[in-house]
């Protein structure tokens, strides 16, 4: 009785529904029909095929389910309620994960395709993995290096001061992003810049969960991680001396250090020569 009345509170607070049926008009040469199954949430719907035979004759349709006790409807009857409860289980877990749930979610976590991590650190595991497979391709080894470093610093960050293996991507707020920034700045004690490229690559996971579907908004949209003011970099009167006595044999460049020259000692721009 406690059970039926969990599955009926979960379909009256987010109109989510489970339809079990038989394609009457592709019968199979042995006489039988697919079992197939119709996930229904908000509106929207996706089909579910199974690999169960379902005999026409003992089909109820009202109550989508296989009347009598022969071996076809024990069967039948056995797969309608592990496929239930396994979509019930998965409507669960995403709901609890995401904050919203979608029937194309819940059908592909029952075909097992394109399931994509949930938690902040699985994602950048993921993300890793597959730079490193381009290793020599289109990407380089110093810049997966990189990112080892970060997801080292925020799985650090994650277990030692929010004391837990992992975090979920809808739990991701600013509170967490100031606390990774001040972890970074003080408990650390890294450069500025340092801290920036962390901060951004921290970004980047989450435009990655928006794009694979399992954010529906980026939380640090807005944020931009604080860049170091650079230093002036001017050229000293002693290196100015050495270009000009440095020979060059291309007229072209000969050209463009003559007027980088005269800019310098006119202080006219190079663009409007």
């Amino acid at each position: 009785m406690k059970k039926n009345t969990e599955n009926n509170d979960i379909k009256h607070r987010s109109t989510f529904a489970v339809l079990f049926y038989i394609n009457r008009t592709k019968v199979r040469k042995d006489g039988t029909c697919q079992l197939l199954c119709k996930v229904s949430i908000d509106a929207e719907w996706e089909q579910i095929g199974t690999k169960v035979s379902v005999n026409p004759a003992i089909w109820n349709p009202e109550k989508g389910r296989a009347d009598g006790r022969s071996a076809n409807a024990v069967t039948v009857n056995r797969a309608i309620d592990d496929l239930t409860a396994e979509i019930e289980g998965h409507y669960r877990r995403i709901k609890d994960s995401l904050g919203f749930i979608t029937a194309e979610l819940v059908k592909n976590a029952v075909k097992g395709i394109g399931q994509k991590p949930l938690t902040l650190l699985a994602l950048f595991r993921e993300h890793n993995e597959e730079y490193r497979r381009r290793i020599g391709v289109d990407r380089i080894k110093e810049t997966y290096d990189s990112y080892m470093r970060s997801y080292k610093h925020l799985s650090a960050f994650v277990h030692e001061k929010k004391g837990v293996e992992d975090v979920t991507l809808r739990s991701l707020d600013r509170v967490f992003y100031d606390d990774f920034e001040v972890f970074l700045r003080m408990e650390l004690g890294l450069a500025p810049k340092t801290v920036h490229e962390h901060l951004y690559r921290l970004k980047k996971m989450t435009m990655r969960a928006v794009s694979q579907g399992t954010l529906r908004r980026d939380p640090y949209c807005r944020l931009h991680p604080e860049l170091p003011r650079r230093k002036s970099r001017h050229m000293k009167l002693e290196d100015l001396k050495k270009l000009m006595e440095t020979p060059v044999e291309k007229p072209q460049l000969q050209f463009v250090r003559d007027m980088f020259i005269f800019s310098s000692y006119t202080n006219v721009a190079l663009n409007k020569m």
